[in-house]
């Protein structure tokens, strides 16, 4: 059996005001290429399909166009789960309709856990589709009166997801969640605002491979059957290093994998650069003339006139301009707090104290966090 796991499309996403729908198509169509040249049985989509739960109509219609090419065009079947940017009722509209056609979609959770079935030369091979789901929802859907976290929650429906697979098949699971240990990037949102999201590793050793979304950085996460695809691209500036890509995985009968990492090069690349203002203005050889998505970290100290509009002559899509040295009342930048580090939580918590002069207690942080994460779970479903 050879599949293809990717995930964290992101359609319809916004970097510093542009719009990457048209980017995103570029590399969905070397995506293509790249399937219809390995030729798999199977694509797994493990979640955030779009960046937020309503999204642009041109990144529907993107996503409506490269499933028409892989389902129709290649006879390849799908299988794709709800991440947490996604809304799992929108995702799965049309689901039992649509997988009649191989297209495999899991938005709500369900009791019980439906597998996904496939069949090789040796055999079946049940493909488990964990849709993202926090734990106040697994405990409503499976009417469980105990406590749970991200954790238990995730062993709780391993286990009833087990129960439905025979023994001594094969198993993939497609999971959208935070595994303990792994590095995590900026553009990625937190699953919970208060308390643990972390997941561990393994909950998933029933498995012969563990199709994860969620974090953007390609990784393992506790063994090479437990992976991260990554995302489609680079989101944010801190990803700027890394490779992105999609992971071809084969598997024999027994189940032992060969996994192959396939790089996605983007029409635009996402880059920084740091130097003195005159350097990059006037050295080609250092700073070359690029059309990559561009943040430049400045280290001069004084003030320069139209520091933005100058750069642009050496890179028409400059994004974002730091200047951590700046000397600004006597004091360096750098030595201030960068409040787009903070999460909410942390951002309330100094509210709070600039406005009472005192300290959040423990109750009150958690009563913030419980409110912030229903209303995101609100925005994730376009509830007002």
């Amino acid at each position: 059996m050879r599949f293809i796991h990717t995930s964290d499309w992101h359609l319809g996403r916004l970097f510093h005001g542009k719009h990457l729908t048209q980017d995103q198509s570029y590399v969905l169509d070397e995506f293509y290429q790249v399937v219809k040249d390995t030729k798999p049985n199977a694509i797994l989509i493990a979640g955030d399909i779009y960046d937020r739960a309503v999204p642009p109509i041109e990144a529907v219609e993107l996503l409506d166009d490269t499933l028409a090419r892989l389902l129709l065009d290649q006879k390849i079947p799908v299988i794709m789960i709800a991440g947490n940017h996604d809304s799992a009722q929108r995702i799965g509209f049309g689901s039992k309709l649509l997988a009649g056609q191989g297209l495999y979609v899991t938005g709500q959770l369900t009791n019980p856990l439906k597998p996904v079935v496939l069949t090789d030369s040796f055999g079946d091979v049940y493909f488990m589709p964990f849709t993202y789901a926090e734990p106040s929802l697994v405990r409503s859907v499976y009417q469980r009166d105990e406590w749970l976290d991200f954790d238990g929650a995730m062993k709780f429906l391993v286990q009833q997801s087990l129960q439905k697979i025979p023994q001594g098949v094969r198993k993939v699971a497609l999971a959208h969640a935070f595994i303990a240990g792994g590095q995590e990037s900026e553009s990625e949102r937190p699953l919970s605002v208060g308390g643990s999201s972390n997941v561990s590793a393994g909950s998933f050793a029933a498995f012969d491979y563990t199709a994860l979304g969620h974090l953007h950085n390609s990784q393992q996460a506790g063994g090479k059957e437990i992976c991260y695809s990554g995302s489609l691209m680079k989101y944010s500036f801190d990803e700027a290093n890394q490779t992105k890509g999609i992971n071809i995985v084969d598997m024999d009968r027994s189940g032992q994998l060969e996994i192959e990492r396939i790089s996605l090069k983007p029409k635009y690349d996402v880059c920084k650069v740091s130097g003195y203002f005159a350097d990059i203005l006037q050295n080609r050889e250092k700073y070359p003339i690029q059309d990559d998505y561009m943040m430049v970290s400045l280290k001069d100290r004084q003030a320069i006139l139209d520091v933005h509009g100058q750069l642009e002559k050496i890179y028409p899509n400059l994004m974002q301009i730091e200047r951590p040295y700046l000397n600004i009342g006597g004091e360096l930048a750098k030595e201030r707090l960068d409040y787009r580090t903070k999460t909410e939580l942390q951002l309330f918590d100094d509210f709070f104290r600039q406005m009472t002069d005192l300290e959040l207690s423990q109750e009150q942080k958690q009563t913030f966090a419980t409110n912030l994460d229903e209303l995101l779970l609100k925005a994730r479903e376009g509830k007002s």
